[in-house]
């Protein structure tokens, strides 16, 4: 046995049966979704030729669509299981913001939106042709402090009412007050879960459970040459941040629990990945329905694992869905 695989156990999935959840089950699920949230914007159409005025493709859009991105695609992710989602977020006044609110509400997400008169929504525009990116435009600003402030005490007002606060940062500014909602959430006996961004992790002191991929692991504690360095920096980095587990996930590897216990290996259970878009959210959303329904940190991941192999397989950012986590078993 190599000094990789001795350092952590891997679980055989098809050795473990992930037994049917009744939705009634996941419908008892509470869970509070905090942080950025943006409309994703798809312009779909053909490239026949190269414009006369650059070198670049000219796309003659035929079709367009609109999806909830970031945060708010956390949250519809959790609805899409069948549990109760609400959602803290700060959104611009205007036509994206709208359109942002009423995608929310046709998910079944119970969206608590602060709407900053003085910022635009946050869009991200791609544009795809022949099943393939060629541009994508952002949109995005800054909220105000005022607004801040107000989803804070939103989210104080919230928080006696649900079991699972899971917090997803993705750097725009909406989780400026991420360590002070971890604090009182702790304090309050919820469990929170930590989708992180950037370098600076003692904001997320205290939390639950946090969850990188590995660029986002590697920027924190540095790259490492085996399983036993990082199952060692993320100790490290756990007891320093008073972080009780630490779910990485590797992509076409799967994804690896760290906590007191050993470190235990999920291996993938995609077949054929066409976009990871969104997978992330998928994996931190199925974890925080699973153990607002009781189940345990381990064996919510093995469904997490499960939902992800299922969205890879997706174009752009699409959420999983109760039907296809758990499909109809054949007769």
């Amino acid at each position: 046995m190599s000094s990789n695989e001795s350092s952590r156990t891997n679980l055989d999935l098809s050795s473990i049966r992930l037994e049917h959840i009744p939705r009634a089950n996941l419908g008892r699920s509470k869970v509070l979704v905090v942080g950025d949230v943006m409309l994703d914007r798809y312009w779909f159409g053909n490239v026949d030729r190269i414009s006369p005025e650059a070198p670049v493709p000219v796309v003659h859009v035929q079709r367009t669509e609109e999806r909830l991105g970031g945060a708010a695609n956390v949250a519809c992710n959790i609805a899409g299981l069948g549990a109760q989602a609400s959602l803290i977020c700060v959104i611009g006044h205007d036509e994206p913001g709208r359109r942002l609110v009423e995608l929310l509400a046709a998910s079944n997400v119970h969206a608590h939106a602060e709407r900053d008169v003085s910022i635009a929504t946050i869009i991200k525009l791609r544009v795809i042709a022949r099943q393939q990116q060629l541009l994508r435009v952002d949109f995005e600003e800054t909220p105000t402090k005022e607004i801040l402030l107000a989803g804070l005490a939103r989210f104080e007002a919230v928080l006696p009412d649900v079991d699972i606060v899971l917090l997803s940062d993705y750097a725009k500014g909406g989780l400026t007050h991420v360590s002070t909602m971890i604090s009182r959430a702790r304090a309050a006996g919820k469990q929170v879960l930590i989708d992180p961004k950037g370098p600076g992790w003692t904001r997320y002191r205290g939390a639950t459970l946090i969850t990188p991929n590995r660029a986002e692991l590697r920027d924190v504690v540095g790259a490492w040459s085996s399983e036993q360095m990082l199952a060692g920096r993320v100790d490290t980095l756990r007891k320093s941040l008073d972080i009780d587990a630490l779910l990485l996930t590797r992509s076409e590897e799967g994804m690896t629990l760290f906590s007191d216990a050993p470190p235990v290996h999920v291996p993938t259970e995609a077949r054929d990945v066409f976009d990871v878009s969104g997978a992330g959210d998928t994996v931190i959303a199925t974890v925080a329905t699973m153990l607002g329904a009781g189940l345990s940190l381990i064996d919510a991941i093995h469904y997490a694992n499960r939902a992800a192999g299922v969205v890879v397989g997706k174009l752009g950012t699409v959420p999983i869905s109760f039907e296809e986590l758990f499909p109809l078993r054949q007769p």
